[in-house]
């Protein structure tokens, strides 16, 4: 795994200069926040059960910070907590993830968070899966690389019911 202690920045993105830095405990709170948008939340679709359960979200945020093989960071713009970004999972299977506050959406800004992410971590393949209709996630997901490569359906806590998703692949 790619050292990614120190920033990193994608300059040039309409929405401003975006950087990746380690996660403070101060992004926590503006985290909880973006994670209860109604609109976002269900875009999202795959959520925590309840967003609005702040004790399982701090749980949940204390358990993935403590491990060694999850590299999380907060994406800046400008100065501005504006989302997070994280690569998991175990060798050969590993996810990108990231969420983007709906204020920043359609500027660019997940893309260049999730290039600067791809930029540092060097592991190859990495997956990634959106809902299918996530048009926004899934562009992306295919401008930063990824490929479709499979189809799925999963429980969607955010909408209650089974939808179908994408699982796409970014190949060495």
């Amino acid at each position: 795994m790619a050292d990614f202690s120190g920033a990193s920045g994608v300059p040039g993105v309409p929405g401003g200069e975006v950087v990746l830095r380690e996660v403070h405990d101060s992004d926590l709170p503006v985290f909880f926040r973006q994670m209860m948008d109604p609109e976002s939340v269900r875009m999202a679709a795959f959520t925590a059960k309840d967003p609005t359960d702040r004790d399982a979200f701090d749980a949940h945020w204390k358990r993935i910070r403590a491990l060694p093989d999850v590299v999380n960071r907060t994406i800046l713009v400008d100065g501005d907590v504006v989302g997070s970004a994280a690569v998991y999972g175990s060798p050969g299977e590993r996810e990108v993830t990231y969420w983007i506050d709906r204020a920043y959406w359609g500027r660019g800004i997940a893309t260049g968070a999730l290039l600067a992410l791809l930029d540092a971590v060097s592991e190859r393949p990495l997956f990634a899966r959106a809902a299918a209709d996530n048009v926004g996630s899934l562009r992306v997901l295919e401008k930063c690389g990824f490929r479709v490569s499979g189809q799925d359906r999963g429980f969607a806590n955010a909408r209650g019911e089974e939808i179908d998703e994408v699982v796409l692949t970014l190949e060495g």
